[in-house]
């Protein structure tokens, strides 16, 4: 109703009537005051403080105020005694006792005219009370219609001074006189009649607030300035006007008579407290008029659009058209016959609902498919009376009876609402021929309470499964033998077992080696029995964790061929047919070591235990290799070989025997070089070594070919 807390702007701006002389004046030392309305005042709120001095300490000085809802309290405040809104412009106050009569305005800026507003009731003397005061310039409001036609200037009212002498004149200042737009307004300097000098327009200005004053002919104000309000009166000269030209609703369908679809307002530039602005609506024409030509009904006064038709007929299905349009009259005047128009069109969309159930085209569908393929193998059809797009329209099927292995799905199609029925598990035709399965369609969205889902809503589909001549399968697959290896060429290694699935007809089998890598392996074509047809070696890069692996083929000759593949896994047990070599071949010494370990060695094997360590590693036979060479064991697979004295700096092969631990146990005599160097600050230098040999080498090829001269 009106802000919390009354912000106030006080502006004195009358000025005593006299200059201050050194005796006192009784009455209202200032007699003009102005306060600035903001929605209204709040009740024992002060708006402001008069001055009031009756020459004589005040005693028994009584107030009285031309707005009933005011009052004079004890410390001079002007405070409303409720909370008011119509307050009027202008508030007269009259200050009483037997030293003193006198009487004070206050100008309430931007506030609405209190309605009727006539002089008499402004100045008070409608009460009871009679008002005396000293004050000779009389300003009453005035009123101007808007849209006046020449001619001009036209008197609007008159302002009246009863002391005006012969030598004082009137003077209008103020916006609308002397201030922007100057020239509106002007006054007889005599007389004091004011006039208007051109039409005006109140939805551009409403109001006009201007001052009134006397003066003599030198200038020198006499009495003022009072404050003369212009009012503009209203014409009604605009038209209402909607926002948009065309305006957007939504109703769903079966909606109860009476349903709000959407809200028309218009605006009206006129004046609100009158009929200018007061707008009814009316609904001039609906398109299309079927089923009805009143399906819509607008509340006159608040632009509210609601349904008068039926709900069972306001059915979307059945309805001509999904969207309707209303041509909407908005008339101010409170819809008389004299008021102006404004129009709009409103377009109101007929939203769907889930009241029709989805329905098969047919009870039953029927589709063939091939034994081991996976796809689609038919597209359900069904008709859904409602909003495609929407749903209330989109389908979801479901398989509710003869799929107990889950060989089949079934989903929706987006662009046509079909149902996709498809395999994806394949099918055997020599374990089921046909399937019956029972498929139902609903809509996402819930069908509304009255209606159900029929019979029309599921569907029988037969499929028949065509038999495919399908390849062999083997069995076991894959198969796992084991055999030793390095056995005899042309051996024995396993028969190979593959079925024909198509039982029904009646088919022989024939085997191929598809892939065997490293060449070992031969099959009987009609028998399947596999033979060696090279040495089975475990330590072949073809073989993985002790398996080789080969690939076999059978074929049909069924119509066209078909075939499968199986796989066979050779195990290799280990035969000792390795025999160990040291690591590392080469090592270095300095040429002045003595009794210093020269290297650890190592034996190693490419067979498997127990035909590997422990390994003896030894000396060769050479005679004399004790006095300089010594091996002593570590460990199972390592021993240390030491120089007994120094060398001098060159390549030394050193004879070694190693033996594994099989059965029977196999040795290797071999060599190892060791590198004498010199070394110096602990840096070993072999390059004398590795030059020194090479020039040996030279010199046995050179002593070579003087011998074959």
């Amino acid at each position: 109703m009106m802000t919390a807390e009354l912000m106030k702007k006080i502006v004195c701006t009358g000025a005593q009537e006299e200059a201050e002389e050194a005796a006192c004046s009784p009455g209202f030392q200032v007699k003009q005051y102005h306060v600035e309305y903001d929605g209204g005042f709040l009740k024992d709120q002060p708006l402001l403080q008069v001055v009031f001095d009756d020459c004589a300490k005040n005693e028994g000085v009584s107030f009285e105020v031309s707005h009933p809802d005011f009052l004079i309290d004890e410390d001079l405040n002007l405070v409303p005694r409720r909370d008011v809104m119509d307050s009027g412009t202008v508030i007269f106050i009259h200050g009483l006792n037997e030293h003193a009569d006198d009487m004070a305005q206050v100008d309430i800026l931007g506030a609405p005219p209190r309605s009727p507003q006539t002089l008499s009731g402004i100045l008070g003397l409608e009460d009871t009370v009679p008002y005396r005061t000293k004050r000779s310039l009389l300003v009453p409001p005035m009123f101007v219609p808007e849209n006046q036609r020449a001619p001009f200037p036209r008197s609007i009212g008159k302002v009246i001074s009863s002391d005006m002498k012969e030598d004082h004149i009137f003077r209008l200042t103020g916006k609308g006189a002397d201030q922007d737009p100057k020239g509106v307004f002007s006054i007889n300097k005599l007389t004091g009649e004011v006039a208007v000098s051109r039409a005006l327009d109140r939805e551009a200005i409403a109001f006009y607030h201007l001052q009134v004053s006397t003066t003599d002919m030198s200038g020198k104000l006499v009495e003022g300035p009072v404050d003369l309000d212009v009012y503009v009166i209203d014409q009604n000269d605009n038209r209402p006007i909607f926002r948009e030209s065309r305006y957007s609703g939504e109703v769903l369908e079966g909606s109860p008579t009476g349903t709000t679809v959407m809200t028309m307002t218009a605006f009206d530039a006129d004046d609100t407290n009158t009929d200018n602005a007061v707008l009814r609506y009316i609904i001039l024409r609906q398109s299309p008029e079927k089923p009805s030509p009143n399906m819509f009904y607008i509340d006159p006064e608040r632009g509210d659009i609601v349904t008068v038709i039926s709900p069972s007929l306001l059915d979307r299905e059945t309805l001509p058209t999904t969207q309707y349009e209303l041509e909407i009259v908005a008339k101010d005047m409170a819809g008389s016959e004299v008021g102006l128009t404004g129009t709009a069109t409103a377009t109101i969309t007929i939203t769907d609902r889930n009241d029709h159930a989805p329905e098969f085209t047919h009870s039953l569908f029927q589709a063939s498919v091939d034994e081991g393929s996976t796809g689609v193998v038919v597209n359900l059809t069904v008709d859904d009376r409602d909003d495609p797009a929407t749903g209330a329209w989109r389908a979801i099927y479901s398989i509710i009876n003869g799929d107990p292995n889950q060989s089949f799905e079934i989903h929706t199609n987006p662009d046509n609402n079909e149902g996709m029925l498809s395999v994806v598990k394949p099918l055997d035709y020599e374990s089921t021929m046909f399937h019956t399965l029972l498929i139902k369609v609903e809509n996402e969205d819930p069908l509304v309470p009255d209606v159900i889902y029929g019979p029309s809503s599921t569907a029988t589909v037969y499929i028949t499964v065509q038999d495919v001549n399908e390849g062999p399968v083997f069995s076991p697959d894959p198969l796992m033998v084991t055999k030793l290896e390095n056995i005899p060429v042309g051996s024995f290694v396993a028969v190979l077992n593959a079925t024909d699935p198509d039982y029904l007809q009646v088919q022989s089998i024939r085997f191929a080696v598809l892939r065997d890598p490293a060449g070992w392996l031969s099959v009987n074509p009609v028998r399947g029995m596999v033979n060696t047809t090279a040495t089975l070696d475990r330590e072949s890069p073809h073989v993985h964790n002790n398996r080789y692996s080969a690939v076999f083929m059978a074929t049909d000759n069924g119509n066209p061929p078909a075939t499968g593949t199986g796989t066979l896994i050779i195990k290799l047990e280990d035969e000792n047919d390795n025999a160990p070599y040291v690591v590392p071949s080469v090592t270095r010494v300095c040429e002045d070591a003595k009794e210093v370990n020269v290297a650890v060695i190592g034996a190693r094997d490419k067979d498997i235990h127990p035909n590997t360590d422990p390994f003896k590693i030894e000396l060769g036979k050479q005679p004399g290799l004790e006095k300089t060479w010594k091996i002593s064991r570590i460990n199972n697979t390592h021993s240390q070989i030491m120089l007994l004295h120094s060398l001098k700096r060159a390549n030394y092969n050193v004879p070694l025997v190693l033996t594994d631990s099989g059965f029977p146990p196999l040795t290797n005599n071999t060599e190892l070089k060791v590198q004498v160097c010199t070394c110096k600050k602990n840096r070993m230098d072999c390059s004398g070594a590795d030059a020194l040999l090479t020039n040996m080498l030279l010199l046995a090829l050179l002593m070579l070919s003087l011998l074959c001269l």
